[in-house]
């Protein structure tokens, strides 16, 4: 069990066995409460901000010294990790709002505004988590194209035949790492006019038009690998969606700060955090400005300190991005874009038999595109399941919370 399960569970023990011993939660147990949440809450985005360091490769293994890192921020495995805190911090969160808590109290002010703002930032963080889901789709279909260009270049003798293959492959690969953002940005962020070409698209190539077999080849263009599974309106834009979960998300002041609103802004704030990450990493629908949507929390919360300096760094390598052009912000999708370049590159000065320097140049380059292949076809599915796991966990939550609103009316109701 990871280190964060652990201290969830012990957390989740402590309120259980307080609140059960109590009829009334007083304030100096949920003050302790408050600050053990927000305490994890820190120390889980401390260790996303700064990863276990990776022992330095030895002679035998630079090929792939540059993907050794897998817990670098934007990788597959890093993402993972994200929906783990994530799932960690909404559990505590719920047992926070609901455990052994008298139901009227969330239906009094401020919890009359704060409780439904927050559901209806969960309705829109399904969307994005489905949008999410589909863009994985995409990279699966980048790596697969890598995956030809890295067979191709991987037969020994190497002639013009397999270097052809690779280049057709890698020049699709390369086309659609950078096009997806890049129309958004010509497209004026998704409006009107050229904005509808972009929202029309599919994102998920789980299908393939015509049951050609062009892609098994290398040869399939962009527009031959549409799909009919996007499950999103036509106009609909991530970085709206992004905004508009944002919007009333401030922090609590006054007495409010050492309540229970404090801990729904954390939550909140978590929450909107995490979909933004996504939201970058993966192909989405419309993300023009996405960096200047969400609200960074005051510097001066010790929980936030960590968060803020995630957000700064995907922030920034976002906006260089976005001026060019990106599918996302994934670490495996940079590096693979990276060595597509170079590769096609290789393929272009290529001649019969190949030049003994350049020929050792890139079989370290095919071997980095096979590790990142691998890598990807070991995590994207786990990590699809785990979005779909944060979708259902929080559809239960906020059933739970309507549950307890529906309480609360009956027993606030006057007798008749």
């Amino acid at each position: 069990m990871r280190p964060a399960q652990d201290n969830q569970g012990s957390f989740l023990g402590r309120i259980s066995i307080r609140r059960n011993q109590f009829v009334d939660v007083n304030n100096e147990q949920e003050q302790e409460d408050l600050e053990l949440f927000q305490k994890h809450i820190a120390d889980r985005f401390t260790e996303l901000l700064s990863p276990p360091s990776q022992q330095p490769p030895s002679d035998e293994t630079n090929t792939v010294a540059s993907v050794a890192a897998t817990d670098q921020i934007m990788s597959v495995t890093w993402l993972r990790k994200l929906m783990d805190v994530f799932l960690c911090c909404e559990a505590e969160f719920k047992a926070i709002l609901l455990m052994g808590r008298d139901p009227t109290q969330i239906s009094k002010p401020p919890f009359d505004r704060l409780v439904p703002e927050m559901l209806d930032r969960s309705i829109k963080a399904l969307d994005i988590c489905t949008a999410v889901v589909n863009g994985i789709d995409s990279v699966r279909h980048y790596q697969r194209l890598a995956e030809i260009a890295v067979a191709a270049l991987e037969q020994r003798p190497l002639g013009d035949g397999n270097v052809r293959r690779a280049k057709r492959a890698l020049a699709n690969l390369v086309v659609a790492l950078s096009l997806e953002d890049k129309e958004n940005v010509s497209g004026g962020g998704g409006g009107g006019g050229g904005g509808n070409k972009t929202t029309e698209r599919s994102w998920s190539f789980g299908r393939r038009s015509g049951g050609s077999s062009a892609a098994s080849k290398g040869g399939a263009t962009i527009g031959q690998l549409k799909s009919s599974s996007w499950s999103v309106g036509r106009n609909w834009s991530a970085a709206k969606q992004i905004h508009a979960m944002a919007t009333n998300l401030t922090p609590p002041r006054g007495n409010e700060a050492a309540g229970l609103p404090q801990p729904m802004f954390i939550m909140s704030t978590v929450l909107v955090f995490v979909m933004w990450v996504l939201t970058a990493a993966v192909p989405c629908q419309e993300r023009s400005g996405l960096a200047n949507h969400l609200p960074v929390p005051p510097k001066h919360l010790n929980w936030a300190q960590s968060l803020i300096g995630i957000h700064e760094k995907i922030g920034d390598e976002w906006k260089k991005k976005e001026k060019k052009g990106s599918a996302g912000l994934m670490e495996e999708m940079t590096r693979m874009e990276k060595l597509g370049h170079s590769l096609i590159e290789f393929a272009d000065g290529f001649h019969y038999p190949a030049e003994k320097d350049a020929a050792e140049s890139a079989t370290a380059q095919v071997a980095e595109m096979a590790e990142i292949c691998r890598r990807m076809e070991e995590e994207l599915v786990p990590l699809q399941q785990q979005i779909r796991e944060v979708f259902h966990r929080i559809v239960r939550s906020r059933a739970e919370i309507l549950e307890v609103l529906e309480q609360a009316g009956k027993l606030s109701a006057p007798v008749v």
